[in-house]
């Protein structure tokens, strides 16, 4: 696995590339140190890093559950330490599955996609993070 990662501007705005996507991300740092709101942040990355990871296995074994789910969003929110380097203590996602979902498989899904597929959520809770979850069904 391989990114490029190319500034774009003189302050520190950058543009991320990989070679399974013709897709730009780009990357911005705080107004602190010359960010100008050109792209997400760095932990905010890893805050959709983790997001995404769950979210594609969970709708992945929602579909194979034979679940209808009719639409899905993740909201997560990242507590950081205040000593540097300001990394993540806590991490909570809330899913919202809207459909005619079955909560325990909605629930078995969600403990498989996170808890076990997730290598995100793996290499976060090997460095101390702690990750919850909750699952809100809207029908």
């Amino acid at each position: 696995m391989k990114v490029e990662l190319k500034r774009v501007n003189d302050a520190v705005h950058f543009e991320a590339s990989a070679p399974s996507s013709t897709v730009k991300v780009h990357i911005d740092g705080s107004p602190e140190i010359g960010g100008q709101g050109l792209g997400v942040r760095p932990m905010e990355m890893v805050l959709m890093a983790l997001a995404s990871c769950s979210s594609l296995d969970l709708v992945s074994i929602l579909k194979k559950q034979k679940q209808a789910l009719k639409d899905f969003s993740v909201s997560v929110v990242g507590e950081r330490r205040e000593q540097l380097p300001p990394v993540f203590t806590k991490i909570h996602m809330h899913f919202t599955l809207t459909g005619d979902i079955d909560p325990d498989k909605a629930d078995r899904a969600a403990d498989l996609a996170v808890k076990k597929y997730c290598s995100v959520h793996d290499m976060l809770v090997a460095g101390g993070v702690e990750i919850t979850y909750a699952i809100e069904i809207v029908k």
